[in-house]
């Protein structure tokens, strides 16, 4: 009612419903007491053709891919006449042709009158599209500048209060012998329904496969069945030639795996419990943390004292709960605990969401150490400068399929782009 209207990082949408029944919903227009879908498709027709948002007013928003689902968002908004957008993290589930796409239709859209607040962690789309910029930290204003006025590594330091490397260094990788292999992987979703699709891959020691792609396109499931966590349909699982494939997440640690998960406050830590606690999560039962089934606290406090200096988390004690640390210090706890063991592969799905530039730099470099060391490692993410940086080869999945398996130094941010858009030529 106040002309605010906001496109949200998950979608607010109803898949079952058509385009036009997303858009009007709430705000229906009526015929003698009844919802007048003709006008409804009118209406929508109208404003998406004004704004080259073209969209199918007919189309069920479960079959739309994820960039249409976001036009439908914005179209949302436009039809309840906003005057100001507020978006928030918009180009995270889109491909990079997806992303510039959108960044020219909100500056399209500033043309018009209409006022955009952008919000994102992504530097060069703040610099490709903002007037104006305004950077928080820790839910205060610490700058505010112009794109004419800085640049990444500019904006890099006004959130984190120091210089920061963009870019982590990275050596020549000598890769040995495959350690991780995956043969005509079937998977199966939450629903039933297959999300990968005869997968095959190998990682070998001392490389890193980054695995690139817009979310929802088979990732969750790939990790979950490579650490234990889901159980695949179809094919074999292989580490260092020993079979993975129905193992326990218990004994797939034990075989070397370390895993770094992508939702650190479901599968990373437990809340409730100690620093010191968390950093045993997975190896309680293992000595030196246990004999005969009793904890040893002693051992387990020196334990968590070593990781928490070596991994630089910030907190007062190792006896607070994990709730109270920050996203990004919860993070390099699990890197910490994950780390502190010998590795054979390293599984780092989605390794730096949700934290600051400077956490990022410093869980990079680690993960980087432990390539140099010899661990294989399978990089899933959704952050395609994340992908291009650290991986030494780029698989791109779509839709189950593994499209192609690249160098890192052929690859391109169009290459790759055009590759997680299922496009091959």
């Amino acid at each position: 009612s106040r002309g605010i209207g906001m496109v949200h990082q998950h979608f607010q949408l109803v898949p079952p419903m058509r385009v036009v029944e997303n858009i009007v919903l709430g705000a229906e227009p009526t015929r003698r007491g009844l919802v007048d879908l003709d006008e409804a498709r009118t209406r929508v027709i109208a404003l998406s053709e004004r704004y080259g948002l073209e969209v199918d007013p007919d189309a069920l928003v479960e079959d739309l891919p994820v960039g249409m689902q976001q036009r439908v968002e914005i179209l949302k908004a436009l039809y309840r006449d906003a005057d100001v957008l507020i978006l928030d993290e918009p180009t995270g589930v889109l491909t990079p042709q997806e992303a510039d796409h959108l960044l020219g239709v909100l500056r399209e859209l500033t043309e018009t009158g209409l006022g955009i607040v952008f919000i994102t962690h992504k530097l060069r789309e703040v610099l490709a599209i903002a007037d104006d910029i305004v950077v928080l930290r820790n839910g205060q204003v610490v700058g505010e500048t112009r794109p004419s006025d800085t640049d990444e590594s500019g904006l890099a330091e006004m959130m984190v209060g120091r210089n920061v490397m963009l870019q982590v260094e990275k050596s020549v990788s000598r890769p040995g012998e495959p350690v991780l292999e995956v043969e005509e992987l079937e998977v199966k979703d939450d629903r039933g329904q297959i999300a990968l699709d005869g997968l095959s891959f190998e990682v070998r020691a001392g490389e890193i496969l980054g695995v690139a792609g817009v979310e929802g396109n088979g990732q969750r499931e790939l990790v979950e069945a490579i650490t234990g966590l889901r159980v695949p349909s179809v094919g074999v699982m292989k580490i260092e030639g020993e079979e993975l494939t129905g193992e326990s997440p218990r004994q797939i640690t034990k075989k070397g795996v370390a895993h770094i998960p992508e939702d650190r406050e479901k599968h990373g830590v437990v809340a409730i419990y100690s620093l010191a606690e968390n950093t045993i999560l997975n190896r309680y039962h293992r000595k030196p943390f246990s004999i005969r089934g009793i904890l040893r606290r002693d051992v387990i406090r020196l334990h968590a004292q070593d990781v928490v200096d070596e991994f630089d988390v910030r907190t007062p004690s190792i006896s607070v709960p994990a709730s109270s640390l920050s996203g990004g210090n919860k993070q390099k706890l699990i890197v910490g605990r994950e780390f502190s063991d010998d590795i054979k592969l390293l599984i780092a799905a989605q390794p730096t969401r949700g934290i600051d530039i400077g956490a990022i730099e410093f869980i990079h470099r680690r993960i980087l150490e432990q390539r140099d060391k010899g661990a294989a490692v399978l990089l899933v993410s959704a952050e395609l400068d994340e992908i291009l940086g650290l991986s030494d080869r780029i698989a791109v999945l779509y839709d189950g399929k593994i499209m192609d398996v690249v160098d890192a130094q052929d690859a391109n941010r169009e290459k790759i782009g055009l590759l997680m858009a299922g496009i091959t030529d």
